[in-house]
């Protein structure tokens, strides 16, 4: 039959397009994409807008033992969730091609994502470079390829939209090696630990020109979402509330356009919501 490949959008269960929430409803399946984004909203509250029962897509699933979902879809309707839009993930894609090699059908709903709602913080959305995401710092694991991703952004006068790590039903390794089903509680970066991170890199590095000017989001798209502007220090210690949290740097200031500096301005002294 097919597999449908829906965005869910960014706030909460109101967000799908009505050819998705068409789509959900027709479907035979309905898996839930759980670990790239997260909506602000439970499973349950989904369940009883869409009328149908959900299966939580976890890390697992998607990337190696989506199988069992790929075949269904030759025979049943299938309905794939994706928090924002299908394509902001790289992971999104790959389950396309597989599909394509076992001769299933693939339809696609397209939706807002952080990708294009980042503009609302002022900023033009020609002049974003490539965008990186952040991970989770361990002690055995610090990797700085992000850093280098923002510092070439800088040289070009462009900004960088950065996307911040979060933990979903992840194992530890000692028990994913005993094959303990146990799993860690949940956890989002947050605007505070990413600028940390970044400034943890810099201090060996010093190869972002200073100031470094940016913005902090939060949940975007709901009815609470938070943007503040702010140098990194200020960045650091400002309280966003719950997640889900992403990061942005400006380009350095000789090449913000007059218009984004009145953004960066309003931002700065509001510290607010958006609305």
């Amino acid at each position: 039959m097919v597999l449908h490949v829906i965005g869910l959008g960014l706030g909460d269960e109101k967000d799908v397009t009505i050819k998705g929430l068409e789509k959900i409803k027709a479907a035979d399946f309905v898996y839930l994409e759980i670990y790239t984004a997260v909506l602000g909203v439970k499973k349950e509250t989904l369940e009883a807008y869409y009328g149908q029962p959900i299966i939580e897509a976890d890390r697992t699933l998607v990337e190696s033992g989506c199988e069992e979902m790929l075949q269904r879809a030759k025979e049943h309707r299938v309905a794939f969730l994706v928090v924002g839009d299908p394509f902001c993930a790289t992971t999104h894609s790959d389950l396309m091609l597989r599909a394509k090699e076992m001769d299933v059908r693939v339809d696609v709903v397209h939706n807002a994502s952080i990708m294009n709602a980042v503009g609302i913080c002022g900023l033009q959305m020609y002049r974003f470079g490539e965008t990186v995401s952040i991970p989770f710092f361990e002690d055995s694991w610090r990797p700085e390829s992000f850093y280098d991703k923002m510092v070439a952004n800088q040289r070009m006068g462009l900004h960088t939209l950065c996307l911040l790590d979060i933990k979903v039903k992840e194992q530890t390794l000692q028990n994913m090696l005993r094959g303990n089903q146990i799993f860690e509680a949940p956890r989002f970066m947050t605007v505070n630990q990413a600028v940390d991170e970044i400034l943890e890199v810099h201090e060996k590095r010093q190869e972002l020109a200073q100031p470094v000017r940016g913005f902090g989001l939060a949940r975007l798209g709901s009815d609470s979402q938070m943007i503040a502007a702010g140098t990194f220090e200020e960045l650091r210690t400002f309280d966003f509330g719950g997640p889900l949290h992403s990061l942005v740097l400006c380009c350095p200031d000789t090449s913000l356009h007059e218009l984004e500096m009145q953004f960066f301005d309003f931002f700065r002294t509001h510290h607010s919501l958006a609305g």
